[in-house]
């Protein structure tokens, strides 16, 4: 059987701040119209922020909108959000976050097999002369398959 991944949000300035040393992949704790709103494809994580208290590890500032036909049961749109993890990961993110210069950041939320997961990186924040150096090596990239593909239209 085949899984069936549908995204909902992506944290696309995550990969141009941060340097990702590793990923993991949490169940999210949410309640009903927080699911809708999901479904909805409607979230916001790109200020969003993990953190590990008391041995469990927290989703906080991600923004899910009220669901449109929710009533008093409605959320709070930027409550934190407890992630399920499993011991040995939390204590890994927890050791992480210890050493300096390190943070835990979410790059992606998405839906597989009907449940709703958050995929969160152990990150190290970049200096403006890494940023620069990596969208110089994109571009120079960009160029180079831009002038092969123009080259190999010429020769067939």
């Amino acid at each position: 059987m085949a899984e069936a991944e549908k995204v909902i949000a992506t944290n696309r300035a995550a990969r141009h701040d941060y340097f990702v040393d590793d990923v993991f992949e949490a169940g999210i704790v949410l309640t009903g119209t927080e699911v809708k709103s999901l479904r909805q494809g409607r979230a916001t994580i790109g200020d969003g922020y993990v953190y590990v208290d008391g041995g469990e590890a927290w989703a906080d500032n991600l923004h899910i909108p009220e669901y449109a036909q929710g009533t008093w049961t409605n959320h709070a749109p930027r409550r934190k959000r407890k992630l399920l993890l499993h011991t040995h990961e939390i204590e890994e993110l927890q050791q992480a976050t210890r050493e300096k210069g390190f943070t835990i950041i979410p790059l992606r939320m998405y839906f597989l097999n009907g449940r709703a997961k958050l995929e969160i990186g152990i990150a190290r924040g970049k200096k403006m002369h890494d940023k620069r150096q990596a969208l110089r090596e994109k571009q120079d990239k960009r160029e180079a398959e831009r002038a092969f593909g123009t080259q190999r239209r010429i020769n067939t």
